[in-house]
């Protein structure tokens, strides 16, 4: 059996929490205000090699001005307050970044692999899999999030033989295509079917 048909088993109890949390998404992305966007830039930051759970509780502790405005040792104190694994870089790469924050409105005008190059090329604590994940969590629909839960599925359902280790941009981009074409059998963009995937998994919808 391939993945997509694996993942038809829970389309009907997933589908309206999946549009419900795909509707958020393109709400933020449409009306979110810079600052509100780079609040979803910097949960993306941290949620690599953590947990979406603990992303949306640095959210909810820090804020969308604590993400503007406290200093690297404010937010060091809050990330190991909530456990972070690597909670002075994280604080680092949150400060240094925010020069972005008055480009990102303008960024999702983009062609979404454009803009995906682009946050990966000048912000720090973001690879490909950050960026699609940031861009699906605004509304974009055409990327694929290869995150560990992902591609232990690729594994388990024969589209990969092992787990990588690390993702060059031309291994990411060619599992995307494999991961993409299971989407297409589905039904849905791999943004929307990264959501499924993550219910088949979790039985719950994050982000």
């Amino acid at each position: 059996m391939r993945l997509a048909q694996a993942v038809e088993s829970i389309r009907q109890e997933a589908a309206p929490l999946v549009e419900e949390r795909f509707r958020q998404f393109k709400e933020l992305g449409e009306n979110g205000t810079n600052e509100e966007l780079y609040s979803e830039l910097c949960f993306c930051i941290l949620t690599a090699n953590w947990s979406a759970r603990g992303g949306m509780e640095a959210q909810q502790l820090i804020g969308v001005d604590g993400f503007m405005k406290m200093s690297e040792e404010e937010l060091t104190e809050s990330l190991v307050r909530l456990h972070h694994r690597y909670p002075k870089a994280r604080a680092s790469y949150i400060v240094k970044n925010r020069w972005v924050v008055y480009r990102l409105k303008t960024l999702l005008s983009l062609p979404p692999t454009d803009a995906r190059e682009w946050l990966v090329k000048n912000v720090l604590g973001i690879g490909y899999k950050e960026a699609s994940h940031f861009l699906r969590n605004v509304g974009v629909e055409d990327l694929a999030i290869l995150d560990r839960h992902v591609l232990s599925l690729m594994r388990n359902y024969g589209l990969i033989d092992s787990i990588p280790q690390s993702l060059t941009k031309q291994r990411y981009l060619s599992l995307e295509a494999l991961l993409k074409e299971e989407a297409r059998y589905f039904g849905e963009p791999p943004g929307k079917f990264d959501l499924y995937l993550w219910y088949f998994v979790k039985k719950t919808v994050e982000k």
